[in-house]
């Protein structure tokens, strides 16, 4: 369900440049960044990069997936 939010001029243009840049709607960049700020608040020993990465990884489909194999098993 949509619903309208005010937001500052300057994060919605910062949102702007950075939806165009990364092929997502203005929303779409607003509810990712949300996302990411709220995985790194739930988890604040975690490096904002790899927040980024395992929220990456869990929007991959399953099928293009490889599974984790521990080096002790190869």
């Amino acid at each position: 369900m949509g619903m309208p939010v005010r937001i500052e001029d300057n994060l919605y243009e910062l949102a702007k440049a950075e939806a165009q840049i990364e092929h997502r709607t203005i929303a779409g960049q607003i509810e990712y960044w949300a996302s990411v700020g709220r995985a790194a608040l739930d988890n604040p020993d975690l490096p904002i990069g790899f927040v980024v990465e395992a929220l990456a990884a869990l929007r991959e489909p399953h099928e293009q997936s490889t599974p984790f194999v521990p080096r002790s098993r190869s």
